[in-house]
């Protein structure tokens, strides 16, 4: 059955690339329900997954639960080695910036941030844990660890701004050595219900372990990007 499936899968997919690139699917508009494309194509709905998942695999098209497939637009360029952040970086390239707040505590240190920040056993830090769109599409979930030794009442502040813009202004902190590691991984749990996909979904994990002009670890991050919506590119200088 697998063998005879496999030609209309490719057919499918050629048919969508074509309105995809044609500009008769625009980026962020919605595909039609799988059933309509199912009569369309006059095919089942397991061919028909098995395409539009193609698809999403190629990064051209994604899937929101309970919303449907959707073109997906540009990625964001990321370059790790420009000193910028999050709404700067996507106005930058002409977009629209959104950052939502899920919550903002005072914890203890799991033994990976322990690590991460080099802190001592039974430390506690701040977590701010902010969900961010681009055009409206979500694309990121982040967890923010920082040492409260240095940001002092920090959770009373505005979080939906830049966390690097209120360091600067607030605490005349700025941000010095940055170490990224990036690694794919599978949206899973609290990651994958808050972008709306389904768990184990694939996604690019970024984290950043930050040091500010003292040299002092001073906070990390967790960023959690659907795989489609970024571009790493890095220009290393002369």
């Amino acid at each position: 059955m697998r063998d005879t499936a496999l030609p209309t899968v490719t057919a499918i997919c050629r048919a969508l690339i074509e309105q995809i690139d044609s500009g008769l699917l625009i980026a962020g508009g919605k595909l039609p329900a799988e059933r309509k494309l199912s009569e369309l194509f006059d095919t089942t709905r397991i061919t028909l997954r098995e395409a539009l998942g193609q698809l999403e695999a190629q990064g051209l098209i994604y899937r929101e639960e309970r919303r449907g497939w959707f073109v997906s637009p540009p990625r964001l360029l990321y370059n790790p080695l420009v000193r910028s952040h999050y709404h700067a970086m996507v106005e930058g390239q002409g977009r629209m910036p959104a950052t939502e707040v899920l919550s903002a505590r005072q914890v203890p240190a799991s033994a990976a941030i322990c690590e991460l920040l080099e802190l001592p056993a039974l430390s506690s830090v701040f977590q701010i844990r902010r969900l961010r769109r681009v055009d409206g599409r979500l694309v990121l979930y982040v967890e923010h660890y920082l040492n409260p030794a240095y940001f002092p009442a920090i959770l009373d502040s505005d979080l939906t701004c830049s966390l690097t813009e209120l360091y600067a202004s607030r605490y005349d902190i700025h941000y010095g050595r940055v170490r990224f590691d990036m690694v794919p991984t599978a949206l899973h749990g609290e990651a994958a219900s808050v972008l709306r996909v389904a768990d184990g979904s694939p996604a690019l994990r970024i984290t950043r372990i930050n040091r500010d002009q003292h040299g002092r670890i001073i906070d990390c991050d967790l960023e959690f990007w659907r795989h489609d919506a970024i571009h790493v590119s890095v220009e290393v200088p002369d």
